[in-house]
């Protein structure tokens, strides 16, 4: 027998016992219903939300798992490079003029520029500075030299040459202005000494 709003009207909340079969089995389906939306709103959906929360936790540790080992798996790689790195500093390090060495080394770059035929019109030493990084020290030496094109060339390649590091800057070669003819080539030459206070 279908149910009517009747049915629902006449109920007498007092004496739930003799309400109709069909009444009955409508209110527990409505009281489980709502027990359902309220565990799902009271407890589940928490419970997936913290659930969601720790499975992006999982991905992310996941992820730097992964990446942790393949940094242990390039490790004993890293180790070598970093011992050929080393090696290299070290070399460089010898070619770096000790305090001592610094006036040869002026010696040295002078005497260059006069075996390849040129005339210095300007050898200005300029005072040590603090280097990148606070570990070396650097000694630019303001040059003016008279000759030609080819002596400039071959001046530059034999100061890469020398035993001590001298690397050189701001070249530029312009025609002389005076009556001798001619090119100038204007240029800093710097020199490096690293610390030895640091390096005891």
């Amino acid at each position: 027998m279908p149910l009517t709003l009747d049915d629902f009207n006449n109920l007498d909340v007092n004496n739930i016992g003799n309400w109709p079969i069909t009444v009955k089995a409508v209110a527990i389906l409505l009281i489980c219903a709502l027990a359902l939306g309220a565990g799902y709103w009271f407890v589940t959906k928490a419970q997936l939300e913290q659930f969601d929360s720790l499975q992006r936790e999982e991905l992310g540790l996941r992820d730097e798992f992964r990446k942790k080992q393949l940094q242990a798996n390039s490790l004993e790689e890293l180790k070598e490079q970093l011992k050929k790195i080393e090696e290299s500093f070290k070399e460089l390090l010898k070619r770096l003029p000790s305090k001592t060495e610094v006036p040869d080394l002026l010696v040295d770059i002078s005497q260059t520029g006069l075996a390849n035929g040129l005339t210095f019109e300007l050898f200005q030493p300029q005072g040590e500075r603090e280097g990148e990084g606070g570990f070396y020290k650097e000694l630019p030496i303001k040059l003016r030299m008279r000759g030609d094109f080819h002596s400039f060339g071959k001046f530059v390649s034999d100061i890469s040459s020398l035993q001590r590091i001298v690397t050189q800057h701001d070249i530029t070669i312009t025609a002389s202005p005076s009556t001798e003819g001619g090119l100038v080539m204007d240029a800093t030459a710097k020199t490096y000494r690293y610390k030895e206070d640091e390096a005891e």
